[in-house]
């Protein structure tokens, strides 16, 4: 079997091989499709949707959150970072 790649693709297969966790572009492969074949053994109903089904579910789920964001108070995000990184700097502390 000979497969052509997009530019695109071959930079991404790059990327991985210059992490070193790779050893070849076959293995970055092998790993791609045991992870599309999990993918498709977990998901066994989506294969049953039509891409519109899909889509109308994607669609009501979205609304469903946003109608739901609609009644909670927005947050603002340096306070929720800066308080993230004080509690873990207070878990590294009681755990020395």
């Amino acid at each position: 079997m000979s497969i052509t790649l997009t530019k695109t693709q071959e930079q991404f297969i790059q990327t991985k091989l210059r992490t070193g966790k790779y050893r070849s572009a076959e293995e970055v492969l092998e790993v791609a499709l045991r992870l599309l074949d999990e993918y498709d053994c977990a998901e066994p109903t989506l294969g049953e949707y039509t891409d519109s089904e899909w889509l109308s579910s994607v669609r009501a789920k979205i609304d469903a959150a946003v109608a739901c964001s609609e009644h909670t108070p927005p947050i603002d995000g340096e306070a929720f970072i800066a308080d993230i990184l004080q509690r873990f700097r207070q878990a590294r502390e009681t755990q020395k």
